[in-house]
């Protein structure tokens, strides 16, 4: 029986205050589906617990696939992201795997949560699983290791671009350009040839997905990771 630890945002409004943010509820979905035809557990959890505001662009039927728009309508799966639990109520569990989902309200709680680099270090150093995608991978940044590096530094990753970014209208939103602290970290950036398109890296026990159109190979692939 494996645990994962699938963490979210609780920021639901950009620093502007002119549009709402949250989660991008498909880069939770999938891997929540596909751990649970697996009969592991699941844990969600967010740094201060409580309530995970749902981005309402993942909400839209141009993007809302199939088994999001399901556990959308599941009252019982709601009802989870509205009671989370807090980082340091399982920061001292064991994971299978540490998951974290993005949504651009990530890049405003998880870079500098001292909690969640530390779960993630643990996580990391005993060759434990940690993934990320899009945004969640901001949550990466600011991680150093036990011997002083930051775990990134020499990685190769991936992370919604800043091309990407612009795409999505949202640079002039953004508290940062999340691409580029990443390589000032000494990441090895690895884009998808086509923007907005599937792309899923692994670095050992790091891996880490584009954008939410890898969401779907996001969850295949650490269910094929958990289950060599």
């Amino acid at each position: 029986m494996k645990e994962l630890l699938l963490i979210v945002t609780n920021i639901d409004m950009y620093e502007s205050g002119r549009l709402k943010t949250g989660l991008w509820l498909s880069e939770l979905t999938h891997l929540y589906h596909s751990a649970k035809e697996q009969n592991w557990n699941i844990t969600i959890a967010s740094p201060k617990g409580g309530r995970t505001p749902i981005d309402p662009e993942s909400l839209k039927p141009l993007v809302m696939d199939k088994i999001t728009k399901q556990y959308y309508e599941s009252s019982s799966f709601i009802a989870e992201l509205e009671s989370t639990k807090s980082l340091s109520e399982v920061s001292e569990q064991l994971f299978d795997c540490v998951y974290l989902a993005g949504g651009h309200g990530t890049m405003y709680d998880f870079p500098d949560d001292v909690t969640l680099q530390a779960i993630i270090r643990k996580q990391y150093e005993q060759n434990r699983i940690v993934a990320a995608i899009c945004h969640g991978v901001g949550g990466l940044l600011n991680v150093k290791l036990s011997n002083g590096e930051y775990l990134i530094k020499g990685k190769a990753l991936t992370v919604f671009d800043w091309f990407e970014e612009t795409l999505a209208r949202r640079k002039r939103e953004v508290p940062f350009n999340l691409e580029a602290a990443l390589k000032e970290r000494g990441a090895d950036m690895r884009k998808a040839c086509i923007p907005m398109t599937s792309n899923v890296i692994v670095t050992g026990n790091l891996i880490t997905g584009q954008n939410p159109f890898s969401s779907k190979e996001m969850a295949k692939v650490v269910i094929e990771q958990l289950n060599q």
